[in-house]
């Protein structure tokens, strides 16, 4: 029966392998063809029929012939790879999940990113911090003064900064040896022990010997220290100790002990040695064998001592315990424990000892330990904690340090002390949480760096070989876009920074891919090329979905600058777009076609009499029916006839950028120039303006204005269509955008509401022929007739910024009229900024730079009102991002994260709030946006990043220049037609820098007041009296009418002007 059945089991097994490799042939079929498909679309000579094999019909025919085994994604990325290099290497088992490896990659547990410390970066300190023949024997650090103590075994106490630098150091005279050492947080000394006296360092008394205090003599042999700072205890210190008769020792010392609130005026050096019966010193006997360690954990209000002892190993209770007697909570280990350290975020405790275990402790359950770890060949002699990443390192006494994952129980990495000399034991050992380091003592300080430390610092961020192009945010997926000068495009997740896939040569062999953007829902991608093509993708799978063909024109002329998504559905697709020569098209598609087409153009330029900046344009209403976007314009009449008139023409434009608005009652258009013209298409009212901010200062003949690098949209957060059309950058989707041709009358309404305040606005400056009165005269009427705007969009009306290459942001209405003009803070000279970006909620404005900062505004209030002038814009936070030109930036709200790209190659992640460095795009970690404890810079930025307190607090005591005296000479026509309500926010940083306050001369009345029996000094003082109170008669006086100003203080006035009177008399 058994010999039937495993007959049986043969046949079918034969069956099935039959099976698997008629199914692979039939695939390999199927992959052949897709080859050629791609590679014919590749060439152009592909026609589409009715066999194309597209993604689907991938899926679907491979889980026919292989089951449900075949995961989605797998086939995804298989499909992915074929379509972008159909040359590519293939084998059948990709679609189970199994890619081979190419061009020799190692494995994933031998690459570099799973070296925990980079051992070949060790740096080593020698001298002051140990003698001749010495050793190190406890290292501690002082997180919240960012120091580390050490102390030698010859008695050298020595305290080092957050960079390892020796601040004060001190040798302590006594003929024992040093056995550990902590500092006490309220007196602000250094205790150590030997090994019967305690030794109090005051590192802040001057001279070279130091002013210590020894205690003795003590009842046993110490051998280790703690502090434990306990929070109802202010002004106390208590220090805790362990000695050689198995007893903990508590001792609490306040300043009044060593009489250091006596010396703090002299501060001499000194050496005083104190009677130890004059403390009051409580010890209890935990242990029966010596205590090697003690500490404090305050996670826990809890102290914890360890011993050799196999019954009372390890002790962790309450330090009231060492008073009152209770029972204590003891954990018993075969031999002992030598080591223990506590992970707050994985809430165990980790001991190691003789029997070279690793045992994992929950700190109430002392039963029985929950975990083992297992590596060392011996005594395991000091154990640390990496509380960010919950990484455990212990040392054995052979001097090999292993790293260990707490939340994996695996072991990370082994490394061994192979400088040290023989014979001599590596006893102390410490983890800098701040700085990720850890240091080490033998006869040298040893510090290992973690490898992203290393990464971040001292490795240039790439993430494209070549400058980047291109930086989309896809904020449905949380995804980001970057594309380089070599036409790689790669996908990024924004939360852990991992790469997603890439497309190379997206347009083809050497074409250059300039732009892009992703629809408002995240499903397509668009790129645009430098041959004026255009492609549509499928942003899932990267897969091709519809093209602009290449035309038979010049490369040059066709190149596309920037595109926007206007709409994005599975039957339509409509971009908008910017070629270099200056055309503006919209681009369309349907599901019928696969090509793309042009169905709307707007016109190169318009000529514009420098006296009237505003010219109305002629709609078509047949042609404003069939397109649901912009209508098709007519130009005003041919201006050749004035060609003779004196004031000329503005001269032709070249523009570079562009942004757009569709919400209900706006639609604008503007882009802007490298001349510095800015020009504004408005289709509600029928108008396009020029605008454009003559450059004052400039030191050229003809003044000149500055070139315009980035244009964008700001609308008020109370309108909640902004929360889409504020994506322009990336798409623009709204609900005027999906409406049909039966909303023609409300889209009319809107036109003459606005043209009636162009009227006024320039009635006074603007001649308007009879053909453009009549054309205004007709929409007035035709508005009265429907219903009016929400209030929202009447109330808050959008406001234009443009980023100039005068490193200014000028901001503008939609009438024309300049606003505000803002100038960033920066210790270094104006630069051209290059980017510029808002939050989704219209509250922040950043700017980047050619030279690499980033600058942060808070434009909250001054949108709630943008002509009053009380109304301010802040500057927050300014940071160097890059070490070259910023091309983008984005914010993202939900983590609070900036992402910026720049032509260094690098696309990095900085945290908003205080420009804290998180990463970049390619590294090879995990992005942690959640961790802020470390301070990094990458290694092309020295800057820190500098928060901007308010004007009264950053700017206290420095003086505004008159700006009176620094106009120009010469009065140029821009300057007598500039806006009087102009608000111009600058800091003239050199001026702050050399000037000094001047204190107001005022003639003073002075009389005697008081008795002059009641003292010999005060009695005789004059007191004057001011006509108006001191801040009074500072802000009224006009050179000191400045908001910094108003922080002085009457008493230094007073102080001051008093000794001015005294010298006259």
């Amino acid at each position: 029966m058994s010999e039937s059945t495993d007959c049986d089991n043969e046949s079918c097994s034969a069956l099935e392998v039959l099976d698997f490799k008629n199914a692979l042939k039939q695939f390999q079929k199927l992959v052949e063809k897709i080859v050629t498909q791609k590679k014919k679309e590749r060439l152009g000579w592909y026609i589409k029929d009715d066999d194309e094999i597209d993604y689907d019909e991938f899926y679907r025919t491979t889980q026919t012939l292989f089951g449900p085994e075949v995961k989605e994604h797998n086939v995804k990325a298989f499909f992915r790879k074929i379509s972008n290099n159909p040359d590519a290497r293939t084998e059948w088992c990709e679609i189970f999940g199994y890619f081979i490896r190419e061009n020799g990659a190692t494995p994933s547990h031998l690459r570099e990113e799973n070296t925990v410390f980079l051992t070949s970066e060790k740096q080593q300190i020698t001298y002051p911090v140990v003698k001749e023949r010495d050793m190190i024997t406890s290292i501690v650090k002082v997180p919240h003064l960012d120091f580390t103590v050490t102390s030698s075994q010859k008695g050298v106490l020595t305290i080092f900064n957050n960079k390892m630098k020796v601040l004060a150091t001190t040798s302590v005279k006594d003929t024992a040896w040093i056995n550990g050492c902590d500092f006490l947080t309220q007196l602000k000394c250094v205790v150590a022990v030997t090994e019967r006296t305690i030794i109090v360092w005051d590192y802040t008394s001057i001279g070279k010997k130091g002013n210590y205090f020894i205690v003795k003599p003590m009842e046993n042999s110490l051998l280790c220290v703690c502090t434990a700072s306990v929070s109802d205890q202010l002004g106390e210190d208590n220090i805790l100790m362990g000695d050689d008769k198995g007893y903990v020792n508590l001792l609490k010392v306040t300043s009044d002990h060593f009489g250091l609130k006596q010396r703090e005026g002299k501060k001499e050096s000194q050496l005083r040695i104190l009677d130890s019966k004059d403390f009051n010193i409580v010890k209890r006997k935990l242990h029966d064998d010596w205590v090697l360690k003690v500490k404090y954990i305050s996670d826990l209000n809890c102290f914890g001592s360890c011993s050799s002892d196999s019954i009372h190993s390890f002790v962790l209770d309450d330090i009231k315990r060492l008073e009152d007697n209770l029972p204590v909570k003891e954990f018993s280990v075969p031999r002992g424990v030598n080591a223990f350290t506590y992970c707050g975020k994985a809430k165990v405790i980790v001991t190691g000892g003789h029997d070279k275990l690793l045992r994992l402790w929950h700190p109430y359950i002392n039963t029985r330990p929950t975990g083992k770890l297992s590596g060392h060949q011996h005594s395991i002699v000091e154990i640390v904690t990496n509380e960010k990443d919950q990484h455990v390192i212990s040392l054995s006494f052979a001097k090999i340090f292993i790293v260990w994952d707490l939340q994996t129980l695996s072991m990370l990495q082994v490394f061994q002390d192979q400088e040290s000399p023989r014979g001599i034991d590596t006893l102390a050992m410490v983890f800098d949480n701040a700085c990720g380091t850890l240091i080490t003592g033998s006869t040298v300080i040893d510090i290992y760096p973690l490898m992203h430390m290393i990464q971040d610092t001292k490795q240039v961020p790439k993430t494209h070989e070549k400058s980047i192009n291109v930086l989309a945010y896809n904020r449905a997926f949380h995804q980001i876009l970057t594309v380089c000068s070599e036409s790689i495009l790669k996908v990024w997740d924004l939360e852990t920074g991992y790469q997603i896939y890439q497309i190379e040569d997206a347009h083809g062999l050497n074409v250059e891919v300039t732009c892009a953007a992703i629809e408002i829902n995240g499903f397509y991608l668009a790129t645009g090329a430098c041959d004026g093509t255009v492609k549509i993708w499928d942003f899932g799978s990267g897969q091709e979905v519809k093209v602009l063909p290449l035309t038979q024109h010049s490369k040059d002329e066709h190149c596309l600058l920037k595109l926007v998504y206007l709409k994005a559905t599975e039957s339509q697709h409509v971009l908008l777009v910017l070629e270099q020569s200056g055309k503006m098209k919209i681009i369309q598609g349907n599901e019928i076609q696969r090509y793309l087409k042009v169905t709307w153009v707007l016109p190169e330029a318009v000529l514009f009499l420098q006296r009237n900046p505003v010219e109305f344009l002629s709609l078509n209403p047949d042609t404003l029916q069939k397109h649901e976007f912009f209508p098709d314009i007519q130009l005003p009449p041919d201006t050749s006839s004035l060609s003779s008139d004196a004031e000329g023409f503005v001269p032709s434009v070249e523009m570079k950028c562009f942004d757009v608005l569709k919400v209900e009652g706006h639609s604008l258009i503007t882009t802007g120039s490298e001349n510095g013209a800015i020009i504004l298409w408005d289709f509600e009212s029928a108008t396009v303006r020029y605008m454009c901010k003559i450059n004052e200062n400039s030191q050229a003949s003809v003044p000149q204005a500055s070139g315009v690098n980035a244009v964008l949209f700001l609308m008020h957060s109370a309108s909640s269509s902004r929360k889409i059309s504020s994506l322009s950058s990336t798409a623009i989707v709204s609900s005027d955008i999906d409406s049909d041709t039966d909303d023609l009358p409300e889209h009319k309404n809107s036109y003459l509401n606005q043209n009636k305040e162009n009227a006024r606005s320039y009635e006074n400056s603007t001649q308007i022929t009879a053909a453009e009165d009549t054309f205004r005269r007709r929409y007035i009427q035709y508005s009265k007739t429907n219903a009016q705007l929400p209030r929202d969009v009447r109330r808050y009306s959008p406001i234009l910024a443009s980023a100039h290459e005068n490193g200014c942001i000028y901001l503008w209405s939609v009438q024309g009229n300049l606003l505000k003009e803002i100038l960033p803070f920066s210790k270094y000279h104006p630069v051209s900024l290059t980017a510029i970006c808002t939050d989704i909620s219209t509250k922040m404005l950043l700017a980047g730079s050619k030279e690499g900062h980033i600058m942060c505004w808070s434009i909250v209030s001054f949108l709630e009102d943008p002509q009053n002038s009380k109304n301010q814009i802040k500057e927050e936070l300014c940071w160097t991002a890059h070490s070259a030109e910023v091309i983008d930036l984005f914010y993202e709200e939900q983590n609070n994260v900036v992402v910026t790209a720049s032509v260094d190659g690098s696309v990095r992640l900085w945290h908003a709030m205080n420009g804290c460095y998180l990463g970049y795009f390619g590294q090879p970690r995990k992005f942690e946006l959640s961790d802020l404890s470390r301070l990094i810079l990458p290694c092309d930025v020295k800057d820190v990043p500098m928060i901007i307190k308010e004007e009264s607090k950053h700017m206290e005591n420095k003086s505004m220049p008159d700006k009176d005296k620094w106009k120009s000479p010469t009065r140029s026509h821009s300057v007598l037609k500039k806006d009087k309500h102009v608000d111009i926010i600058q800091d003239f940083k050199f001026f702050k820098a050399l000037s000094s306050p001047k204190l107001p001369r005022q003639p003073l009345e002075s009389i005697e007041t008081g008795s002059k029996v009641a003292g010999a000094v005060f009695g005789h003082l004059p007191i004057h009296e001011l006509e108006k109170p001191a801040e009074e008669s500072i802000l009224q006086n006009p050179k000191w009418n400045k908001p910094e100003m108003s922080t002085l203080t009457e008493l230094t006035v007073e102080t001051e002007l008093s000794g001015e009177q005294n010298q006259d008399e």
